[in-house]
């Protein structure tokens, strides 16, 4: 299997324009003002579709979306290639967990196995990680991932039928694809919401399995490849993440603004509808699991207890909203203003959260979208793991909320 890249510009833009015609759809004349104010990447800015007219009845489609990006950046033209197949993927999962709860469906409850990391793997764990690979694979792009069983690459021709859930590294002609198919899984059986998020880079071309290749030989190749997954979030040239709730959500950045899907069942599209999320510059709301405050540092563990006295910056009494599912907590961040956190504890000195498939995807959103991510210390984006499964402790949200988090572990490191 050969595998090589092509130095290209990627998507930073956002949608310039959209009818004015359609109720909720604000005319933009230009770039999102978000891209000017967020941290610094490391990917230059390109052209960005336009839609003077918009379909009453089906509005942007994803589809339509990812296509005029394509036209306007050739270049582009695998990165649509992934986002068709995370599309098709998400629909198919979003039907799985809504019929979850039937008895004939025989998908809840433990699958008997456990991960590399102790987890106990839930069974959509096993069947949502096998239905993306399937989805990637059939694009044509499909080259090999890294298992949450084993930290080494693998080739997946051959392994589509596996069942060990997996995050997925895609190598296509141009991008690595990283995913956690079903994050939040343990609260499924409630049926709480869940959701998948994924991140893509750019691969280097010195990933290279030789289909031949024997031995230690294969070793040093695969090394190759998962030393070309193990990039800082400031490398990322897209990110999303779709949410199975009480709707269907896929949320995407392609750095520069935030723009929100939500899948139309009567056409069985992702639809525009929200070109340019904003997360509040405040809020009065923390999504944390408190249960563990007295274990955390002293930085966050007193700045939280500010939040609910309300002896806050801000001087708001704080209430908390958790779920428990990042990417459904994350959600309502951005929505509603907040802060989201798991911070570093007694128990996980690194925290809990994945940096290189949850971590970093999600902190390029809400970044984008304006806010803040962070450890307490550093910025999340410029962290570049040194394994697939690294942890790293998290807080993000609304700019000046975070701020004061960052001033409690500057003043505690003087």
């Amino acid at each position: 299997m050969r595998i090589s890249i092509a130095t290209a510009t990627v998507l930073v833009g956002a949608v310039g324009a959209f009818s004015p015609t359609i109720p909720g759809f604000p005319t933009h004349t230009s770039d999102l003002s978000s891209a000017v104010d967020a941290p610094p990447m490391n990917r230059p800015r390109t052209r960005a579709p336009i839609f003077d007219e918009v379909c009453d009845t089906t509005g942007v489609t994803l589809t339509r979306f990812m296509s005029e990006v394509a036209m306007l950046n050739p270049e582009l033209k695998e990165l649509t290639t992934l986002f068709g197949a995370v599309d098709t993927a998400c629909k198919a999962i979003s039907n799985l967990v809504k019929r979850s709860q039937l008895p004939s469906s025989q998908t809840l409850g433990y699958e008997g196995n456990v991960n590399v990391q102790g987890e106990d793997q839930k069974k959509l764990d096993v069947i949502t990680n096998d239905l993306l690979k399937r989805a990637l694979r059939f694009t044509g792009k499909l080259g090999v991932l890294a298992s949450e069983e084993e930290d080494t690459p693998v080739d997946l021709v051959g392994y589509a039928n596996s069942d060990s859930r997996e995050v997925l590294i895609d190598e296509s002609d141009r991008y690595v694809a990283v995913f956690d198919p079903l994050d939040g899984s343990s609260n499924v059986d409630a049926g709480i919401p869940t959701g998948t998020i994924l991140g893509v880079y750019e691969h280097d071309e010195t990933c290279d399995i030789d289909v031949e290749c024997i031995g230690e030989e294969c070793t040093e190749q695969e090394a190759q490849c998962l030393a070309n997954t193990l990039q800082p979030g400031t490398n990322l040239v897209a990110a999303a993440y779709c949410l199975y709730s009480s709707s269907t959500f896929l949320v995407l950045t392609l750095g520069a603004g935030v723009y929100m899907f939500t899948l139309d069942e009567n056409i069985g599209e992702f639809v525009l509808s929200k070109p340019n999320v904003k997360i509040p510059e405040e809020s009065s709301i923390i999504s944390f699991n408190e249960a563990n405050l007295e274990n955390w540092d002293e930085p966050m563990k007193e700045t939280l207890k500010k939040w609910r006295e309300g002896t806050g910056k801000s001087g708001k009494k704080f209430s908390s909203r958790y779920i428990g599912s990042m990417v459904g907590d994350v959600h309502r961040t951005l929505l509603y203003g907040g802060v989201f956190g798991y911070p570093a504890d007694t128990k996980n000195p690194s925290g809990k959260l994945r940096l290189l498939y949850e971590g970093a995807p999600m902190s390029f959103i809400m970044e984008q979208a304006g806010g803040i991510a962070t450890t307490g210390t550093q910025r999340v984006m410029e962290i570049a793991p040194e394994a697939v499964h690294q942890r790293v402790p998290i807080v993000m949200g609304s700019k000046n909320d975070v701020e004061e988090v960052l001033e409690a572990y500057a003043d505690w490191k003087k």
